[in-house]
Formats: structure tokens, C-alpha cells, sequence
């Protein structure tokens, strides 16, 4: 189940109160407020797309416990050349039948992928302007009746990006990613099994582990003042071939642009 950004914000005032009382200074507490809309493929390899709205906030409290609705509960820090973080969070999900902006009515008897825990690592590591990233996350089992949509999963994603261009007109960064999962991460999100070929438009298809897709993106922020911001991000996934085969892919190159005003205060 996941868990709600109410008890995620309990928790991180639990655990922020219970340091010294010489550490809790306004300044060590740093909160951003995110607020935009994004366009993308309604489910990864969908050719149907849609706008949907982008909220999101992030508290960093002392000693680096932090609470983001986009990664969970974690701690983390940041040197000059490296930065660690490891969090707690929920998974992302597909609806198999269009319901707001989740899901397509393509995915219809393929059922639904539901939210689980999952653990987080993140890692960068700094060579002059360059940034070489890792991430790992682990989903752990949300049903161990239902093993095509239900099964724990593993992915890791590699990255490098660069700035392309700082100056007045604000920042542009550039970066390439590769994505890989293992079979249950490839069997949940692109496999169908028998039983769901028999309940839905597809044949079966067995995923196997391994690249699921190359990506760039580029990133475009510019600062209005001290606190406000605007960031644009245009983002590119290419589908590998175990992926791209599946039955449920429409379109193996995937796009999507979003566009947010961040409030750092």
C-alpha cells in the first residue's frame, strides 16, 4: 500500500525533532514547491498522450532526512564530488483502463500494475562538469497470488549529463541515460502472459531482463529571483528491443515535456 504524503510528513517531523535543538535553525530547513504540467505517453510504449498536472514539494530537514512526493522518505548528502541518498517511496503504477490521467483503455484485461513499497539508492558523482549518476530501486512484492502484475522488481537507471550553457538567460543541462530491469521488472511492465493474452487484445509475449531503453533529455531552468524559478525539461525514450517486441508497445520512441515554477524558500 502506498504510503500518503500525510504520514511521510509526520515522519519526517518525528525524526527531525528528535535531533539536538542547536541543529533545528531556519536555516538549516530548506522547502521547494513545485508547480507545472506535463505531456506524455498515457503508459510506457503508448502512442495516446496526455497533459496532466505536475505538483510536488520537497523538505530537507538537518543532518539531510528529506521528504519528496517524488522519491518518499530518505537521507541523503552531498559533498562536492559525491552525493548519496536512499529513500523509501511508493512505485509507479498503469491503469488498464483510462481512468483521469492514468491508464489506457488499450491496456483493457491486461490488469492493473498497483503500487508497492520501494527502496531507493541514488548516487552522482562530480568529474569537473560532468555528472555520472546511478539509481537503483527495488519494488518489493504487492501480491504473491498475482505474479504478472504483482511480483517485486528491480531497476537501475546510469546516467551522465553536462551543462550546455549558463548565463543570463538562465542554465541548460543535457544528459543520456540507460535504463535496465531484471525479469520481473520486464515481465510486469512489457510481458503477457497467457492469462492476460486470453482476457485482452494481445498475444503472448515473454520479456526477458535487460536494457529496457536509451534516453536524452534536456533541461532548461531560469531563475526570476532568489526564491522563484521556471524549468522546462523535454525528455527522450528510445525502447530496446526486448521492450519495443511487446505487444503492448505502440511506439517505441517516447517523448514527453513538462513545464514547472519552483518557489525555494
Amino acid at each position: 500500500m502506498p504510503v500518503s504524503l500525510r504520514t511521510f510528513s509526520l515522519s519526517l517531523t518525528s525524526l527531525c525533532l528528535l535531533l539536538p535543538g542547536d541543529s533545528l535553525r531556519a536555516e538549516d530547513w530548506h522547502a521547494t514547491l513545485r508547480a507545472g504540467a506535463a505531456s506524455a505517453p498515457r503508459y510506457s510504449g503508448s502512442d495516446e498522450r496526455v497533459v496532466a498536472p505536475l505538483v510536488g514539494v520537497e523538505i530537507v530537514c538537518p543532518y539531510g532526512v528529506f521528504l519528496d512526493s517524488s522519491r518518499g522518505l530518505g537521507w541523503g548528502f552531498d559533498e562536492e564530488d559525491f552525493g548519496l541518498s536512499v529513500y523509501v517511496g511508493a512505485s509507479d503504477v498503469r491503469k488498464d483502463r483510462k481512468t483521469g490521467f492514468k491508464g489506457s483503455d488499450e491496456l483493457n484485461g491486461m490488469g492493473s500494475i498497483k503500487s508497492r513499497p520501494v527502496i531507493g539508492l541514488d548516487g552522482t558523482y562530480h568529474m569537473g562538469p560532468i555528472i555520472l549518476g546511478a539509481s537503483f530501486e527495488h519494488a518489493l512484492e504487492k501480491d504473491d497470488d498475482d505474479h504478472d502484475t504483482g511480483s517485486s522488481w528491480n531497476r537501475l537507471k546510469l546516467s551522465i549529463s553536462a551543462p550546455f550553457y549558463e548565463g543570463r538567460y538562465g542554465k541548460v543541462t543535457g544528459g543520456l541515460n540507460s535504463q535496465f530491469g531484471d525479469s520481473n521488472y520486464m515481465r510486469t511492465w512489457y510481458g503477457v502472459s497467457d492469462a492476460q493474452a486470453s482476457r485482452s487484445q494481445f498475444r503472448a509475449y515473454k520479456a526477458r531482463a535487460g536494457l529496457v531503453s536509451r534516453g536524452a533529455d534536456l533541461t532548461w531552468s531560469l531563475p526570476l529571483d532568489e526564491q522563484w524559478s521556471v524549468s522546462t525539461v523535454l525528455a527522450v525514450q528510445y525502447l530496446s528491443q526486448e521492450a519495443a517486441d511487446s505487444p503492448i508497445v505502440e511506439r517505441r520512441l517516447q517523448t514527453s515535456l513538462a513545464g514547472q515554477v519552483v518557489y525555494t524558500f
